[in-house]
């Protein structure tokens, strides 16, 4: 955890979240400014402050966050489709620097994303 992060506040309760899963790994929570009728944010309980900074170490932790969020999507009633979204950097879009996978539905979505 680090100190100073939004998400490691949020997963550790500090911050209040709408919290929709969480386990030792992943904490997931709906986002406060949707982008979609469902946006929910999965973040690994693991401070990693940017995708590319995974490393091998981290493929089973991003394999079960997508894993999660499929389950997620289902129970959301996402049958017609979904998008999941990462952000890597701020030129990305990324505001907070702790990963997260944006899980976004409920509308259509368009191409290119941004």
């Amino acid at each position: 955890m680090a100190d100073d992060c939004l998400f490691c506040k949020i997963q550790a309760g500090e911050i209040p979240s709408d919290k929709v899963y969480s386990d030792e790994e992943i904490y997931a929570f709906r986002d406060v400014n949707p982008a979609a009728p469902t946006h929910i944010l999965l973040i690994p309980r693991k401070h990693i402050a940017r995708i590319s900074d995974a490393g091998v170490e981290d493929e089973g932790l991003l394999g079960r966050m997508v894993l999660r969020a499929n389950a997620l999507a289902a129970q959301e009633g996402l049958h017609d489709g979904f998008r999941y979204v990462w952000n890597c950097g701020p030129k990305a879009g990324q505001t907070v620097a702790h990963i997260h996978l944006h899980l976004l539905g409920g509308r259509q979505m368009t191409w290119p994303p941004g």
